[in-house]
Formats: C-alpha cells, structure tokens, sequence
C-alpha cells in the first residue's frame, strides 16, 4: 500500500499537472521577455513600475478607486502598461511598512485642527474619512518618492539583461558553423 489516505497519481494525471507547471513557466517566461523587448526600451517600463508603485501607495485609503488612476497617468505619460502592474503588485508587498510611514507624513502635512464633517454621515465615518485624508496625502507623497527612487535601478536592471541578451544572441550567432567557414 502507498501510504494512508494517498492516491499516487501515475500516468496522464502526472503529466497533466507537471505540464501545467511547465505551460505557466513558458507564460511567465514569454512575459518577461515581451517586457523586456517592450517598445521604447527600459525608460517606458520603468516609468511605468514607477507609476504603479506610486497608485499603489494611495489604493487602501481610496478603496481601491486610485487603480482607476493609472490608466490614464500610463497613456498620458507614454508608459508600459505590462511594467505599471508589476509595480501595483509590487507595491502591495511593500504596502503595510510604507502605510504607517504614510500615516505619519499626512499627520506632518496636515494641520491637526483639519476635521471632515458632512453632516449626513455618522460621526465615526467623519473620523475615518479624516484619518484616510492623512493617509492619502502621506501615501501621496511617499508615492511619487518610491517612483522615483525605483525609476532608476528598474531603468538600469532592464537595460542590463537587454544588453546581456544582446551579447549572448551575438556570441551564439559568431559560434555557429555557418558563420565561421573551415579552412581549405
């Protein structure tokens, strides 16, 4: 017997799954190398993580409405797309260190007397929404900085394994027989 309560699966159920992994790895190989050969070279897609990671930073407070915002903010500025949602979901990594961070930035920027009062909501949502206004205006902030800080190691990171792969498709090309005839 194999072993309580497992079924060794044998045959075409094993290849079925072991060839799921190796399709998924294909697709995310297939995508990595389209971001890399991505039109407008490494500037467009690191300005596109960069616009990522900063939507990201002001997400949570907005309810998710900001994700809206970087459709039009990655047309506007000629971005990437494909390197704008890498950033949001790199971002969401980053996102509960950078939010108390946020917190406390809003808090600096803010006055302390600043008081949200629409008068048809409950008084707990007032503070919520005062509370989130700190947020946002931190996460803002903090935004725009970790677009910046990360535009140029992903600018440079893109350019080197573009570079990387041109010298090694170059070397290949030169080892092959066609191209280094023998001598007579």
């Amino acid at each position: 017997m194999a072993g309580k309560g497992r079924v060794r699966q044998s045959g075409s159920a094993a290849r079925v799954r072991g060839s799921k992994l190796l399709r998924l790895k294909r697709w995310f190989k297939h995508k990595f190398i389209m971001l890399m050969r991505a039109p407008g070279g490494p500037s467009k897609v690191a300005l596109g993580f960069s616009i990522g990671i900063a939507i990201e930073m002001i997400t949570l407070p907005t309810f998710g409405l900001a994700f809206l915002l970087m459709f039009p903010l990655v047309y506007m500025m000629s971005a990437s797309m494909a390197g704008a949602l890498i950033g949001f979901v790199f971002g969401k990594i980053i996102f509960i260190p950078i939010a108390f961070l946020s917190g406390i930035v809003g808090g600096w920027i803010l006055p302390d007397h600043l008081q949200v009062n629409i008068s048809f909501l409950p008084h707990f949502i007032n503070k919520f929404i005062g509370y989130n206004l700190k947020l946002i205006v931190g996460g803002l902030i903090n935004g725009i900085l970790l677009g910046i800080l990360f535009y140029f190691p992903v600018k440079q990171g893109i350019a080197f394994f573009a570079e990387r792969r041109k010298k090694k498709r170059k070397s290949k090309r030169n080892d092959t027989p066609s191209a280094n005839p023998l001598p007579e």
